[in-house]
C-alpha cells in the first residue's frame, strides 16, 4: 500500500472516530440533561401527543361558528361573501386560511380537493354545506388569467 493511500485511510478513520466520539459525547450530555431536568422530556412528550390530537380532531365534527375580525380576514386574504362562515367553520378547523387563499381552482377542482381531504386527511362529510363552500371558493379563489407580471405603476414627475 502506498504511503499516500495509508495517509488518506488514516485521515478517514480519524474523521470517522471523531464523529463517533462526538455522537457519544452528545448522548452522554443529553442523558445528563434529561436526568437533571426530567420536565423537558415530559414537555416533549406532551408536545408530540398534542400534535397527534390535532390530527385526531379532524375526524370530529367542526367547531361551531368561528368569529373573525375584518382585519384578520383581510390579512389572510379571505373575502366577505355568502359561504364565508362555512369555510371558516369547516376549513380553518384543520389548516390555515392561507392554505385556501394560496390556491386557485375551478368548481370541479375544489370538489376534487375536498374529496382528497376526505379520503386522505380525515375531513368529515360536509353534507349540504359542501355546495355553498364550493360556490364560495370557486367564486373568490378561481384560476386567474395573468400576464407574466403585474404592470408597474410609475409616478412621473417634472424635472
Amino acid at each position: 500500500m502506498k504511503e499516500q493511500d495509508l495517509k488518506k485511510m488514516l485521515r478517514f478513520i480519524f474523521i470517522l472516530g471523531s464523529l463517533a466520539m462526538l455522537l457519544v459525547i452528545s448522548m452522554i450530555v443529553g442523558t445528563m440533561l434529561i436526568q437533571q431536568h426530567p420536565e423537558w422530556l415530559h414537555a416533549l412528550k406532551e408536545n408530540h401527543s398534542s400534535k397527534n390530537n390535532i390530527s385526531n380532531q379532524q375526524e370530529n365534527e367542526p367547531n361551531e361558528e368561528v368569529e373573525w375580525t375584518p382585519e384578520a380576514l383581510e390579512a389572510v386574504g379571505l373575502v366577505e361573501g355568502e359561504g364565508l362562515q362555512l369555510v371558516l367553520t369547516h376549513c380553518t378547523n384543520c389548516h390555515s386560511a392561507k392554505l385556501i387563499t394560496q390556491n386557485r381552482f375551478t368548481k370541479e377542482g375544489w370538489i376534487q380537493v375536498i374529496r382528497w381531504m376526505q379520503a386522505t386527511q380525515g375531513l368529515w362529510e360536509l353534507g349540504d354545506a359542501e355546495a355553498e363552500i364550493v360556490t364560495y371558493l370557486s367564486k373568490h379563489f378561481a384560476p386567474e388569467a395573468r400576464g407574466r407580471r403585474i404592470p408597474l405603476e410609475v409616478e412621473w414627475y417634472d424635472l
